[in-house]
């Protein structure tokens, strides 16, 4: 019969239910639940809808239950973002969205309580004025009051488990990209949270990924109609959850992750932290199996994403699929941004201001639709380009390929520039990366399979497509 696990990826513009069905040979997808998550904008602050998150996941639920039951659950999601709950189990207000622009200046002010140097020996975390850490700081320093009636943190796919189970923890993958934990211990730096001033007793206990964290609660049970089956914390980060799915035999190998954002890196057993890695300021986020991903997190289709949201306010629609077309067809670009820009973070008329990046930088300002994409695509493959060299220096390794998974693995003029710009073939993976790594998280949970490298020779075998260098 094999066994049937429900993986549910949140990322920052949609969300999914995808059944799972492993025969013991392969994993087969089912996706059953497709939703919008929308941030909303109140009062001059930019949220996330967790209620809405939850109802959907209820909805998948429901489909799941339709199509024929599931005997597991797992939640991945982005990082750094938060829910606070009070001592009665109360959501207190709903999480912000990590592009507010509550943590401008934190970075800097931080240093005030803790040196850059001192934050990154122990966290080994690249700086991203996101980062949990920055966002508890500027609630520290605007809204004490919020933090002193927390009684706990949870992570928004720990929050998301705890609505449906009632347990609180905090999912190893996830609790690093706030850059709080300890990367050596694995555990909460209690250093950092005693100079910043940062309450310790909010944060929950850590737990590796592939924990069953506990059933679904028996009023779940009873409105839905379905059984107490496990909720399992897996990679809680989708980058985790898809680094899990990259099917490299090798043990040496080079990623992105491609989406809204690109995270372009390598898996260590251990962290890189020294000089070199901190002046290139990579990060160290922990993994599953407690590995470490050794990686740079870059914008990635987010320009593309916000170019297309403005066309379509301005009366052209397009699909990606007809932008993908409109840069192949424009002559090669004179012009470069960087795509990691602060300038270029918040939501908004993103043309307007790559052309004005393009202007003050004494460059030519594209001229249509066509060479702006242009230009963000020779802009990124050029970044991809930069972070292998560090990852190649920090690490004193090189790299032959790049293996490519996520939803950038469907626009192929990316992955061509890829492997033009970086002078190695790059292998396309799935698509699905994020939810076959849930998938498979659970499924070692599950015992159904032994481990990450039995998942992966699993998942090897599903097809890469091969750009070559031209």
């Amino acid at each position: 019969m094999g066994k049937t696990v429900l993986a549910f990826d949140l990322g920052a513009s949609s969300g999914r239910a995808v059944l799972g069905l492993f025969n013991g040979n392969t994993i087969e997808l089912n996706e059953i639940h497709r939703f919008s998550n929308d941030p909303v904008s109140l009062c001059g602050t930019l949220y996330w809808d967790a209620l809405r998150l939850f109802h959907e996941i209820k909805q998948g639920i429901l489909k799941a239950k339709a199509a024929g039951g599931f005997d597991c659950v797992g939640i991945d999601t982005w990082g750094v973002d938060f829910g606070l709950i009070d001592k009665k189990g109360y959501l207190l207000e709903n999480p912000v969205h990590y592009r507010d622009l509550r943590t401008e200046g934190m970075i800097e002010k931080s240093s005030e309580y803790i040196s850059k140097s001192e934050l990154y020996d122990k966290t080994g975390i690249q700086f991203m004025n996101f980062n949990t850490i920055f966002q508890l700081l500027s609630l520290k320093l605007n809204r004490s009051e919020l933090l002193q009636r927390a009684d706990k943190l949870l992570f928004m796919p720990d929050l998301l488990a705890y609505m449906l189970t009632g347990e609180k923890v905090s999912e190893y993958s996830i609790a690093s990209t706030s850059q709080m934990l300890n990367i050596r211990s694995k555990d909460w730096d209690n250093e950092i949270l005693e100079k910043t001033g940062l309450p310790r007793e909010i944060l929950c206990g850590i737990v590796p990924s592939g924990t069953v964290i506990g059933t679904l609660k028996s009023d779940i049970c009873r409105e839905l109609g379905v059984p107490a089956v496990p909720v399992i914390a897996v990679c809680g980060h989708d980058t985790q959850s898809a680094v899990a799915a990259i099917p490299a035999e090798e043990d040496d190998f080079a990623f992105i992750s491609s989406g809204t954002w690109s995270l372009f890196g390598t898996e260590l057993k251990e962290p890189i932290i020294n000089e070199k890695a901190k002046k290139f300021d990579v990060t160290n986020e922990g993994g599953c199996g407690y590995t470490t991903d050794f990686l740079k997190n870059m914008c990635g289709l987010w320009l593309i994403q916000e170019c297309r949201r403005q066309w379509k306010k301005e009366g052209s629609e397009y699909s990606y699929a007809e932008m993908e077309e409109l840069a192949r067809n424009t002559q090669p670009s004179e012009s470069r941004i960087d795509p990691n820009d602060a300038v270029f973070s918040p939501m908004g008329d993103m043309p307007s201001r790559i052309c004005e990046y393009c202007k003050n930088s004494g460059q030519p300002v594209p001229e249509n639709h066509g060479e702006i994409l242009r230009c963000v695509y020779e802009s990124l493959a050029e970044s991809y380009k930069e972070a292998l060299c560090g990852i190649e220096d920090c690490t004193g390794k090189k790299y032959d390929k790049i293996y490519v998974v996520g939803g950038g693995v469907k626009d192929s003029l990316l992955c061509q520039m890829t492997a033009d710009f970086c002078g190695v073939p790059v292998y396309a993976g799935s698509a699905e990366a994020t939810v076959l790594g849930n998938i498979a998280v659970q499924l070692i949970a599950s015992g159904e399979i032994k481990d990450l490298k039995q998942a992966r020779e699993i998942l090897a075998g599903m097809q890469c497509k091969i750009y070559n260098q031209q």
